[in-house]
């Protein structure tokens, strides 16, 4: 017989020739399988479905908060991947290939045309667009189905529900699961952690609820602070905006 560590306990296993010893089984980060369908890479994209309200079939903060955050993911995308830089507050470019995705290729079109600004430039710059550019995309992807309406026959609106909701209960899990305690923040995906950021500071309460945010409110900081400047720009982008909105 042989003691066996499994848990807080020893288990006694019997083996054929003598008593070796089993390891305990190792336990792996569950992943749900989503078969063929693919979660989109581009934050701006992870983000709409985010944002996007399965109680009610609706986007959350479409005209006020998602209209800066999707631009804020899309350079923050452009960051990861060396397109841009940053160089004392301001968006530069770099001399990396420019990205596949049509809207981060507009987003990083727009920069090299214009110059160097300020993050929160280009933060405020596109929100009037951006939101559909990324549902467009996301509809070419079939992760969505777009039916346009017009309301009361006038004004026009589209009707957004989701092809695979398991691929956005994937993107919810990995994002929530960047705020365990037991994951230190170092080692926390940084593409993860940029979800999360962006979706507390645009106050995505599809993603997080006000009590979450106030709860986990040191580790959102230190997550941020691991994604960059762009953060911080888009809370004052943010902040200008309601101010204005107020007065």
């Amino acid at each position: 017989m042989t003691e066996v560590a499994s848990g807080n306990h020893l288990t006694l296993v019997r083996g054929t020739r003598g008593t070796l010893p089993r390891r305990p089984p190792v336990r792996r980060r569950q992943v749900a399988a989503l078969g063929r369908v693919k979660a989109p890479d581009a934050l701006a994209a992870r983000i709409f479905l985010l944002a996007y309200d399965p109680s009610t079939g609706r986007l959350t903060g479409r005209w006020t908060r998602l209209g800066r955050t999707l631009p804020a993911a899309a350079l923050i995308d452009l960051q990861l991947s060396g397109n841009l830089a940053d160089d004392n507050g301001r968006a530069r470019l770099t001399k990396a290939a420019d990205p596949v995705d049509p809207v981060l290729a507009a987003v990083l079109n727009d920069i090299r045309r214009i110059g160097p600004r300020k993050w929160r430039t280009w933060i405020d710059r596109r929100h009037g667009r951006i939101v559909r550019e990324v549902r467009d995309e996301l509809e070419r992807a079939r992760l969505i189905k777009v039916e346009h309406y017009r309301i009361l026959g006038l004004f026009p609106a589209d009707r957004i529900t989701l092809r695979h909701p398991l691929v956005r209960r994937q993107l919810l899990r990995n994002a929530t699961d960047t705020l365990r305690p037991a994951r230190l923040v170092t080692r926390v995906d940084l593409r993860d952690a940029a979800v999360i950021s962006l979706a507390a500071t645009g106050d995505l309460h599809t993603v997080l609820t006000k009590d979450q945010r106030k709860r986990h409110k040191d580790r959102l900081a230190q997550l941020a602070v691991r994604v960059g400047p762009v953060v911080p720009a888009l809370k004052k982008a943010l902040q200008q905006s309601h101010s204005s909105a107020g007065g």
